[in-house]
């Protein structure tokens, strides 16, 4: 039912959004070409939405209607950041409003940390402030990773399945509705985004965002019902394994921002340093490098449930480590062919020097100092 309400819904959303002119424009850090709808989460939203009350219904849960009360308000914040650009603070706000409607309404929310830092239980505040954080972490997370097509969507089906697949084997029949109508919505927009030619959409704001919120409502479930989980359903360091589940928009929002900062710019700024960024520096194509990353995060996945018994700690030790070791040999990799091609085209230069004169070698010279590569890699530049 998601999957169809979402697939039927998409064109009169791309013809509405052709018409009154809500289209992304190319600019310097996007790549892609032509004018592209951005209101693929609409879409999302209410084929979830539909969906869920619909057959949700016959194993109705008291928290759905702050679900739906913290997913409708997650949609007006994205709906108008793509059709008139919302003040951060206020996005920031919005989302902080539907993190707490969940925590403290619905109870959804971290209880445990299973014995991290000695921390057992968590005091109820404690509780409510943790799960808030986690849900703008997740929430960005995924925004952050919208860079690309079929990106953030792929991870989020990747992920809802997951969580849907253990709630299914622990018996909560609810919460696979809830997943599973989610994963429908998100495989229909998934098609028209990564092979629709005519109706050919993107998330915009409002489905990273919207797909961020259901995310984080599922990890904190599957927390929360770890601990009276059947013996088969069991996850020793539960915790860790949400990391390893969630490991490309959690790291790689981590791992940029701590780029940004090093390099002395503000971690919000946005840039051309993000993982799928690296990929396409080495010719992947758009498909190709998301489900190369989606295929990391199965590996990541697949990895956490096996050494789920090690400790919270040595699992952490481990995804980190990997995942950090993996993302090096990557930027190395994507710095190492930017130079090539730098080099090559200085050297193109000289030789237009040496046959017409000195301005095409200027002209030649803005045009590569226009390219958008990595910081490390600019200063060549300026040696030669």
């Amino acid at each position: 039912m998601a999957f169809g309400i979402t697939w039927i819904t998409i064109p009169a959303i791309v013809g509405v959004a052709r018409s009154k002119n809500l289209c992304s424009v190319p600019n310097g850090r996007t790549s892609h070409a032509g004018s592209i709808p951005t209101l693929g989460g609409i879409a999302i939203f209410i084929g979830f939405l539909l969906s869920t009350v619909v057959v949700a219904g016959t194993h109705y849960i008291i928290e759905l209607r702050y679900i739906i009360a913290g997913l409708i308000i997650i949609f007006f914040i994205g709906v108008k950041d793509d059709i008139l650009v919302i003040d951060p603070y206020k996005k920031l706000t919005g989302q902080v409003s539907a993190a707490i409607l969940i925590a403290v309404f619905a109870d959804i929310r971290i209880t445990n940390l299973y014995g991290l830092f000695h921390i057992q239980q968590l005091p109820y505040i404690a509780s409510v402030l943790l799960t808030v954080f986690v849900f703008i972490v997740i929430i960005n997370g995924f925004n952050l990773i919208d860079g690309i097509d079929g990106l953030a969507s792929g991870i989020g089906i990747v992920t809802a399945s997951t969580f849907g697949s253990w709630l299914w084997i622990n018996g909560n029949i609810p919460y696979t509705i809830l997943s599973f109508s989610f994963v429908g919505s998100v495989i229909a927009f998934f098609s028209f985004n990564v092979f629709g030619k005519k109706n050919k959409l993107f998330l915009g704001d409002t489905g990273s965002l919207v797909i961020g919120f259901v995310i984080a409502i599922l990890a904190c479930r599957f927390l929360q019902f770890e601990l009276i989980a059947h013996e088969i359903a069991k996850i020793p360091s539960a915790p860790t394994v949400v990391c390893g589940v969630l490991i490309i928009p959690l790291f790689d929002s981590l791992r940029v921002f701590m780029l940004r900062i090093l390099q002395g710019r503000s971690p919000f700024k946005a840039d051309r340093q993000h993982l799928h960024h690296r990929l396409l520096q080495l010719q992947f194509t758009h498909l190709q490098a998301t489900l190369i990353l989606i295929s990391v995060n199965l590996f990541f996945i697949t990895l956490s449930y096996l050494l789920r018994g090690i400790g919270i700690v040595w699992l952490m030790a481990v995804i980190v480590g990997l995942a950090s070791i993996m993302s090096y040999i990557l930027v190395k990799l994507a710095e190492r062919r930017a130079k090539k091609l730098i080099e090559v085209e200085l050297l193109l230069a000289e030789y237009l020097k040496k046959l017409y004169g000195r301005k095409e070698k200027t002209d030649l010279i803005k045009s590569i100092e226009k390219i958008n590569l990595p910081q490390p890699d600019r200063s060549v530049i300026g040696r030669n």
